[in-house]
C-alpha cells in the first residue's frame, strides 16, 4: 500500500508539473485524487474500479481474442475512414460499438448517457446524428447527448472534462483528418484522463491518415455490401436491404498478425454478427430488384467524334 500511495503521488505530480510547462492549471483530477488519498477513499474507490467490466466483448472470438478480450473500456480507441465518403461507415460502427456498451450496461442497470462531440469541420461534411436513426440503429435517444464545439481546442477540452468526470458510459470526438492542434501530446492527455476515471473514449477520426497516438487500438471502419432482409420463415427478401455490414480492420495492437472480417450489426439484438465474403455472382432470384443497365465496357474507341461526310440539303416543304 505504501508503494502504490508512493507512485500514485509522483504521478500526480508529474501531471502538475506538464501542466506548469504548459501554462495551464494543475489538473482537478489530481486534485481531487489527493484528497481521496489522504482520507483513506482511494483504496475503495480502486477495488470497485477493480470489480468494474474492463473490457468490452464484441462477441466475435476472432476479434476479441486480437483485441485481448474486447474493446478497452478504460482507454482511447481510435475508429478511422479513409475517405469522407466512407464516413457513414465510421460513424456507424461507433455508434454500434457505443449500443453494446448501453446494452450491457443496461444488463446491470447502471445505464450512463452517451456524449458525441463533433467539431464544427467535421459534422459540416459527417452531418450530424438524427434521433429517430438512432432509435432504429439501436440507441437510446434519451440517453444521447451531443455537443456542438466551434473550435477544436474547444473539443478537446469538452472531451478531457467529460472522461474525467466519469458521467458518460463512452465519450465519442468526432474530428476531421490530422489536426495540427492534435498530436502525440493531446492524445497522452486524453489517454491519462480515460485511464484514471475508468471511461472509454472513442476517437472518431474522419477521412485521416495513420499517425502516433496513445490509442490502444486503431481500427479501419470501411462500409461493405449488406445482404437482404431475412424474412420470419429463414427465407431473404428479394430485392431489399438488410442490416448494415462493415469491413473492419485492425490497424494498430499487440496482436502483430492482421486482422481484417466483415461485421453484421443487428439493431434489434445490439450485437454484431461475423459474415462471409459476398459472392460476386448472384443467383437471379438474389440480384436486386432494380439492378440498372448493365454496358459493356468500351473497346478500341476514338477520343474525337470522326468529322461528319457530305450531306444533302432537302428543299424546305413549306
Amino acid at each position: 500500500m505504501a508503494q502504490n500511495a508512493l507512485a500514485r503521488e509522483r504521478l500526480f505530480a508529474l501531471r502538475e508539473t506538464i501542466a506548469k510547462l504548459e501554462g495551464k492549471p494543475a489538473p482537478a483530477l489530481a486534485a481531487a485524487e489527493r484528497e481521496a488519498l489522504a482520507s483513506g477513499e482511494t483504496g475503495r474507490q480502486d477495488a470497485e474500479r477493480n470489480g468494474r467490466r474492463q473490457r468490452l466483448s464484441f462477441g466475435v472470438t476472432s476479434l476479441d481474442e486480437a483485441m485481448e478480450g474486447g474493446l478497452p473500456l478504460d482507454a482511447i480507441t481510435e475508429i478511422r475512414s479513409t475517405l469522407f465518403r466512407d464516413a457513414g461507415a465510421a460513424s456507424g460502427f461507433a455508434l454500434a460499438a457505443a449500443a453494446l456498451l448501453q446494452r450491457v450496461e443496461e444488463e446491470t442497470s447502471d445505464c450512463s448517457p452517451i456524449l458525441w462531440i463533433g467539431d464544427t469541420v467535421s459534422t459540416m461534411e459527417a452531418g450530424l446524428p438524427y434521433a429517430v436513426g438512432l432509435q432504429d440503429f439501436g440507441l437510446r435517444p434519451e440517453c444521447f447527448l451531443q455537443a456542438l464545439p466551434r473550435k477544436l481546442d474547444e473539443a478537446l477540452w469538452l472531451a478531457e472534462t467529460a472522461v474525467e468526470s466519469g458521467a458518460f458510459s463512452v465519450v465519442i470526438l468526432e474530428i476531421r483528418g490530422n489536426p495540427a492542434h492534435f498530436g502525440l501530446t493531446e492524445s497522452r492527455r486524453l489517454g491519462l484522463r480515460a485511464k484514471a476515471a475508468g471511461r472509454p473514449l472513442f476517437l472518431l477520426r474522419q477521412a485521416g491518415e495513420e499517425e502516433a497516438s496513445s490509442a490502444a487500438f486503431r481500427l479501419l471502419a470501411e462500409p461493405a455490401p449488406a445482404g437482404m432482409r431475412a424474412l420470419p420463415g429463414g427465407s431473404r427478401l428479394a430485392g431489399s436491404i438488410g442490416n448494415p455490414v462493415f469491413r473492419l480492420s485492425l490497424e494498430k495492437s499487440r496482436n502483430p498478425a492482421p486482422l481484417s472480417l466483415l461485421l453484421e450489426w443487428n439493431p434489434h439484438e445490439r450485437q454484431f454478427f461475423p459474415i462471409d465474403e459476398p459472392r460476386h455472382a448472384l443467383t437471379p432470384d438474389e440480384r436486386s430488384a432494380y439492378p440498372g443497365a448493365q454496358l459493356s465496357a468500351s473497346f478500341d474507341g476514338q477520343d474525337r467524334p470522326q468529322k461528319m461526310g457530305p450531306f444533302l440539303a432537302f428543299e424546305r416543304a413549306s
